[in-house]
């Protein structure tokens, strides 16, 4: 059944929703932590260094192709690169940008859930009384596995889980429009105060300083650490939301003349203000000034969680003031998680809307029942290694996959002299031909090698469970299962979710002509036809 297909209502709007899926909690938790590992300001050398040949490159490869697919109207990645390639197996390549980003959505979506807990436990009380007993690990521990109650005795992680989901498909369910930009009118700026209120309390701290050197003076001697430049890329592609389809989809619904150089541009300026200027002067100069320099890489080794959940709580605890500080913290994060999973949702609604020809209603309905299955899954199987495993996939390998594919697509398939063309359509700026270099050859083979190196260094070790206990037991659901049992188990959930979405692909094509289509698209809007 044909719809009609939204475009941004206005320029800012798409450059905060670009900017709202790439900032969520990885500037805030999973940047702080990066950094505090790898050497504090030495990290931020070869951070800004993969920014440039990396990050900003293949944010321009998603926005331009997927203006490009836009025009043919194609919102998913499947129908992006069938218009851009012309080639029968390009849609296929393309579930990869509609199965990553629903993958990460199945687990993230939890996650964001703990956020508004957290936030509740804040206003509350409940959350400080914690910090004051010592019980900060306990208390986030039991609320993590379900063994916290609230509602009718219901587990409080499910009962946030399943609001929190509500609010999601909520937003995109009005739409591009009225939904996910009007969400991201709101919940930047709130992202932006609230931060700006704790950065300015951070900065009035006592001791500050010591906090502040650790931070921004480089230990140039890290930097001979193969490793560091790793980690530092690995973040760019996590912080700027590139790789997971999310960005393409967006792009979709700009208008053919509307500049996206300076869009992207600023999307990835704000996201990185927010990373390094919010993310890192709050979280780990303020757990210097409380902890000590020499105790940072105990702290950070925690992990994100650790940092977010139970270092930071107990930091704003010693402040004036510390439940206010606390609920502005989870209240911060909360917002950002949403702008981020909201995006992920979108690649697949997309799908279902442009490909197989539904109404709203019935692409979030399908992308709802899935995700809520998968989410439960996640919920559950959490203590057994779900969402770890979920993590592995969607948020780490499947990112540097489908990134590298784009990047070769838009250079070596598309062509970097047609690709260079289509991204200044409408640009108020021309870019240093430097820059086409770089996109033509520096960014596609900067990620085929990462991704080689990886594959040889670590990939066996991964599919073949290596370092998993044989005789490790793990309950979900009450069943006692071995873990490797279990881990085979959700890899065998998801490899039916992919395959499903494959043969949806082969029926869509086949059942609504969109090759044929195509062609007579092509012809009317006098664009090259393959």
């Amino acid at each position: 059944m044909a719809h009609t297909r939204e475009n941004w209502g206005s320029r800012i709007g798409v450059i905060l929703a670009v900017a709202g899926s790439a900032i969520g909690l990885g500037n805030f938790l999973r940047f702080p932590v990066k950094a505090a590992l790898y050497g504090g300001g030495a990290f931020l050398i070869p951070y800004f260094v993969a920014f440039v040949l990396l990050g900003i490159p293949l944010a321009w490869v998603e926005w331009t192709l997927g203006r490009y697919g836009g025009q043919f109207s194609h919102g998913s990645a499947p129908g992006i690169l069938n218009a851009v390639v012309r080639r029968p197996w390009a849609k296929y390549a393309g579930s990869i940008g509609v199965f990553g980003p629903l993958l990460i959505a199945f687990y993230y979506i939890y996650i964001e859930s703990w956020l508004l807990g957290f936030a509740w436990y804040s206003i509350t009380g409940e959350l400080m009384s914690a910090v004051n007993a010592g019980t900060v690990s306990a208390f986030f521990g039991d609320y993590i596995v379900l063994k916290t109650r609230i509602v009718n005795a219901m587990p409080a992680a499910l009962f946030f889980f399943l609001v929190t989901f509500a609010i999601n498909f909520a937003v995109v369910g009005l739409g591009v429009r009225r939904g996910i930009e009007t969400l991201n009118k709101i919940a930047m700026p709130v992202i932006l105060v609230l931060g700006l209120v704790l950065l300015i309390r951070v900065l009035t701290t006592p001791g500050i300083e010591r906090g502040m050197a650790f931070m921004w003076n480089p230990d140039y001697s890290k930097l001979t650490n193969p490793r560091v430049w790793l980690e530092a890329s690995g973040q760019i592609f996590f912080t700027l939301s590139i790789g997971i389809g999310a960005i393409l989809t967006y792009a979709s619904y700009v208008k053919r003349k509307q500049d996206i150089v300076m869009s992207s541009l600023t999307a990835c300026a704000s996201n990185e203000f927010a990373e390094v200027i919010l993310g890192g002067t709050i979280v780990i100069p303020m757990a210097i000034v409380v902890y000590g320099a020499t105790n940072i890489e105990e702290i950070a080794k925690m992990g994100a969680f650790g940092l977010g959940f139970n270092t930071m709580p107990i930091i704003f605890g010693k402040m004036p003031l510390p439940a206010l500080l606390q609920t502005a913290w989870f209240v911060l994060l909360f917002f950002a998680g949403v702008t981020s999973s909201i995006s992920v949702l979108q690649p697949s609604i997309s799908f279902f809307e442009d490909e197989m020809k539904l109404h709203r209603k019935g692409a979030v309905s399908i992308t709802g029942a899935v995700c809520l299955v998968m989410g439960l899954v996640a919920v559950f199987g959490l203590e057994a290694g779900a969402v770890d495993e979920m993590d592995f996939w969607g948020g780490t390998l499947l990112l540097v996959v489908f990134g590298a594919f784009e990047a070769v697509v838009f250079a070596w398939l598309f062509g970097s002299k047609r690709g260079w063309k289509e991204l200044h359509e409408g640009s108020s700026i021309k870019l240093h031909p430097a820059f086409r270099f770089v996109l033509t050859w520096v960014t596609p083979i900067y990620l085929i090698v990462l991704l080689v190196a990886w594959l040889a260094t670590d990939f066996g070790k991964v599919i073949l469970l290596q370092g998993v206990d044989p005789k490790a037991g793990v309950t979900f659901l009450g069943c006692v299962m071995s873990k490797v049992a279990f881990i085979w188990l959700i890899r065998g959930m998801l490899l039916a979710v992919l395959i499903a979405l494959n043969v949806t692909i082969y029926v869509a094509w086949k059942r609504n002509r969109i090759d044929a289509r195509l062609d007579a698209a092509c012809r009317e809007l006098g664009v090259p036809n393959a």
